[in-house]
C-alpha cells in the first residue's frame, strides 16, 4: 500500500464538524484521559484512547468500493477480463512479458520470456484483498494513516480482510492452467508471515516470501516496485499484471514532479494506452494513493467553470 492515505467523502467532514461544535465538552472530557495516558506512558504501559463519537457513516469511497453493487461489479469485471486475457496469452506462449525493461522512460520495451514459467503478477492491498478491518478502524476512529498501526495490521489482520470479488475464482482458473500467481506488495518484509496468513485466510492460497511473494524491504528500493518487478521478471514470464495504483505497473508514474494532469497524459497516451486491458489491469481505488490529489485547477478544466444564475429561484 502506498503511504499516502487520505479519507474521502463529505460525511467524514461532517463528523469532524460535529466534533468541533461540541469542543467545550470534548476538551473537558479529554483532559482526564490525557493525564492518564501521560502517566501510563511514564510507566511504560498503553492506555486506551478516550471514547469519541463515531462518524455517522463510512467515508464515501469506502461505501462505494466495499459496500456498493457498483464496486463489486466493477471489481469482478476486471478479474473476468484479466482471466480471459491471461488464459489466451498462456496458450500463445508469448516471447515478451508485460514487465517493462530496465531502461529510461516508459517506452523501454519489455522483459523477454525465454523459457521461463508463466506467471500473473498482482499487487495485494485493494487488488487481491480488501483491507476491511483496518480501513473500518481508521474510519471509525477518524484517524489518518499511521505506519505503526498499519504494521500491526499486517502482522495480526489475518481473517479480517476479504478476497476481492472474483479473485478466488480467477486465481483458481489461472493456477489450474499452470500459471503461477505472484504478489508484489508494499507490505513490509518483516511482517511477511502475517501477509502470508492474511492471503491464505482470504481463500487465495499459499504464497512463499521470495518466490511468489515480494515485499517492501526485499531490496533497497523502498516503496518503489521496479526493482522487485525486474527480479520477478527474471524468474517468470509475466503475462499479465494487476494493481490499484499506477505504481503497480511502473515507477515512472510516481515521479514526484508530475502533476495529476501530466501523470494522466503519460498513462493514457501511446505506448501505454494500448496496455490497459491487454496485459495491464487496473482496479478502482477511491480510498488512498497518488491518484487522490490535485487542486481545483488540476482537476477541473478552466472552461468547465459554471455558477447558477443569481436571479434564479
Amino acid at each position: 500500500m502506498h503511504r499516502l492515505f487520505r479519507k474521502t467523502g463529505a460525511l467524514s467532514a461532517l463528523a469532524l464538524t460535529g466534533m468541533t461544535l461540541s469542543g467545550c465538552v470534548l476538551q473537558a472530557a479529554s483532559a482526564v484521559p490525557s493525564i492518564m495516558q501521560a502517566a501510563a506512558a511514564a510507566r511504560g504501559t498503553r492506555q486506551p484512547a478516550p471514547d469519541l463519537p463515531l462518524p455517522p457513516s463510512p467515508p464515501a469511497g469506502q461505501q462505494w468500493l466495499y459496500g456498493s453493487a457498483e464496486g463489486t461489479i466493477a471489481t469482478r469485471q476486471t478479474y473476468d477480463a484479466l482471466t480471459r486475457f491471461a488464459l489466451a496469452r498462456a496458450a500463445d506462449r508469448p516471447a515478451q512479458s508485460v514487465v517493462l525493461s530496465d531502461g529510461p522512460g516508459i517506452d523501454a520495451g519489455f522483459m523477454p520470456c525465454d523459457d521461463k514459467p508463466l506467471a500473473v503478477l498482482f499487487d495485494a492491498d485493494e487488488t487481491l484483498i480488501w483491507n476491511l478491518g483496518a480501513m473500518r478502524w481508521f474510519a471509525e476512529n477518524d484517524r489518518e494513516f499511521d505506519p505503526a498501526i498499519w504494521s500491526e495490521w499486517e502482522r495480526t489482520g489475518a481473517g479480517k480482510s476479504a478476497a476481492m470479488p472474483g479473485a478466488v475464482e480467477a486465481l483458481q482458473k489461472l493456477r489450474a492452467a499452470g500459471i503461477t500467481i505472484v504478489a508484489n506488495t508494499n507490505r513490509r518484509a518483516d511482517t511477511a508471515a502475517g501477509t502470508v496468513a492474511t492471503l491464505r485466510a482470504a481463500g487465495l492460497g499459499d504464497f512463499e516470501h521470495g518466490r511468489t511473494l515480494f515485499l517492501s524491504g526485499d531490496d533497497d528500493g523502498g516503496s518503489k516496485k521496479d526493482g522487485r518487478r525486474a527480479t520477478i521478471a527474471a524468474q517468470y514470464c509475466v503475462i499479465a499484471m494487476a494493481g490499484d495504483q499506477l505504481g503497480d505497473f511502473s515507477d515512472v508514474f510516481n515521479a514526484p514532479s508530475l502533476s495529476p494532469r501530466e501523470r494522466k497524459l503519460i498513462a493514457t497516451r501511446p505506448p501505454v494506452d494500448q496496455l490497459w486491458g491487454a496485459g495491464w489491469f487496473l482496479f478502482a481505488n477511491p480510498l488512498y494513493g497518488p491518484s487522490i490529489r490535485g487542486t481545483f485547477d488540476d482537476i477541473y478544466p478552466a472552461e468547465s467553470r459554471w455558477a447558477p444564475d443569481a436571479d434564479a429561484p
